[in-house]
């Protein structure tokens, strides 16, 4: 075949990408409803399902580096069969832990779930192996598929391979979170243990997919198999990053962004089926998020090209403060809007500029962390830059399920009359129980969260330049010259 007639694009391309949109779809389809899981079917308490979610999702960031090394080592082919052998299992798993536990007469599944002694039984925290299989059999996919679109493409197809690759995660992403509503509208919280069947049936489906097409191709999907860095190389790489106290400082200050990022997660399904009722549709919510990033960040990349990717960073950082109090309104203001609890409204809104602000940060914030490294080894620190995400998974989750115990708490942990008065008031015949009276103020502390990180941005940027411009002074005054000085 002449280069003129060979395709652009290989079958192991084709391939990588077909099985990260079907994985996509499972891991958003389980993830945007993981603490509704865990509490309405294995009757964990806010506090435990956020902090086991928050560690669940910072796994999932901090180990890919690692498991991406031991990819290079057995090749990408296997890697991928590894992972989706393990995802099968995990969502498989997570689908039938809730059939033993019902076995075993500690709860009854149907539309309501009725607790028969799972609350104060160990067994509930059978997830935690389950999870674990998860987290690792993840953990090879982003790597992995990054990597084989990188060696499966050429120079000059690389950027429309990696354009075909971020629409395949969107597709996916969105047809995952988009499965979660109509499970549950008949199926009522079975339908969240379905969804895990529905999550390993996507992944087993890759998993043939992988076994029968994924080859070495033209760039050769499997060539460098037994190379790579080792993982004590691995390890001492992230000793160096967390040595550089400039990188550090910005990735934390980065991590209060994706804080409030991670409560379209780890707060919003909960908060809006509460204060909004079962109707309420949080799922398909979340999917604003994405379909605002990919409207406005062409537009958002082309205003800000001749602005820094500092300033481009800290007009989002502002934007994300207004995300969080839209958020927080809806439960002041009370009523209908446009046909929509005013609760579901406002949050519809919130998440809306939350995607915005998304649009002015993440395009920018490699680039800026790339140049934060020292010369020659950008892109050895670039593997680490997901350590935000790491940090406020932990943070963010936890913080979460604090608050969410506090200000708007699960409606079964009430007293009887209370729960009586909650049931009239989302059937609009009363007001709320005192218990939510301040459901708003989970969305005033990441008010604050946000603003902080905001302001805290600002104030490393002045500082970084100054430093710069003084160790340009010093190098000029050392060459001899001092003609800038």
């Amino acid at each position: 075949m002449t280069a003129e007639t060979r395709p652009p694009f290989t079958r192991a391309f084709w391939t990588a990408n077909a099985v990260e949109l079907l994985e996509r779809a499972a891991w958003y389809g389980v993830f945007v409803a993981i603490t509704l899981y865990l509490s309405r079917i294995l009757g964990y308490t806010d506090i435990e399902a956020a902090t086991v979610s928050g560690v669940f999702s910072a796994g999932l960031y901090l180990l890919p580096t690692f498991s991406g090394a031991l990819a290079d080592k057995i090749g990408f082919r296997r890697a991928l069969l590894l992972a989706f052998g393990l995802l099968t299992i995990g969502y498989g798993g997570m689908w039938l832990l809730p059939t033993l536990l019902e076995a075993a007469g500690l709860v009854r599944y149907g539309r309501e779930v009725e607790y028969l002694g799972l609350e104060t039984s160990s067994y509930r925290w059978l997830f935690i192996p389950v999870m674990m299989v998860v987290m690792v059999g993840g953990s090879f996919i982003k790597s992995v598929i990054t990597g084989t679109v990188a060696r499966e493409t050429s120079p000059e197809t690389r950027a429309r391979g990696y354009s075909i690759f971020y629409a395949m995660v969107n597709i996916g992403a969105f047809g995952g979170k988009t499965v979660v509503k109509p499970l549950r509208e008949a199926m009522g919280n079975e339908g969240l243990v379905v969804l895990n069947l529905f999550a390993a049936s996507m992944t087993a489906i890759a998993f043939i997919l992988v076994f029968l097409l994924y080859r070495r191709g033209a760039g050769g999907a499997d060539e460098g198999a037994g190379h790579g860095k080792s993982l004590g190389e691995i390890w001492a790489s992230f000793l160096a990053v967390l040595s550089r106290a400039r990188l550090v400082i910005l990735i934390l200050i980065i991590t209060g962004f994706w804080m409030v990022q991670h409560q379209l997660y780890a707060t919003m399904p909960k908060y809006v089926l509460r204060m909004a009722g079962e109707g309420a549709s949080p799922s398909w919510y979340a999917n604003v998020n994405p379909a605002v990033v990919v409207l406005t960040v062409g537009a958002v990349t082309a205003l800000m090209r001749r602005r820094s990717a500092l300033t481009s960073m800290t007009v989002g950082m502002f934007i994300m403060p207004v995300s969080a109090f839209c958020m927080a309104s809806g439960n002041m203001i009370g009523g209908e809007i446009l046909g929509f609890h005013a609760v579901a409204f406002m949050m519809i809104v919130g998440i809306g500029f939350q995607g915005f602000a998304e649009s002015f940060i993440s395009p920018r914030f490699l680039e800026y962390f790339s140049r934060q490294a020292p010369r020659g080894e950008e892109g050895l620190y670039l593997g680490f830059s997901h350590l935000h995400s790491f940090l406020s998974s932990l943070f963010g989750f936890i913080t979460s399920g604090f608050l969410l115990d506090a200000y708007c708490p699960e409606p079964r942990t009430l007293s009887a009359a209370e729960q009586a008065q909650y049931a009239a008031a989302i059937a609009g015949q009363g007001p709320m129980p005192a218990a939510y009276a301040h459901a708003h103020y989970i969305w005033f502390v990441f008010v604050g969260v946000a603003l902080f990180s905001a302001i805290a941005l600002v104030i490393y940027g002045r500082v970084v330049a100054r430093l710069d411009r003084q160790a340009g002074a010093g190098e000029g005054e050392g060459a001899g010259g001092g003609a800038d000085a």
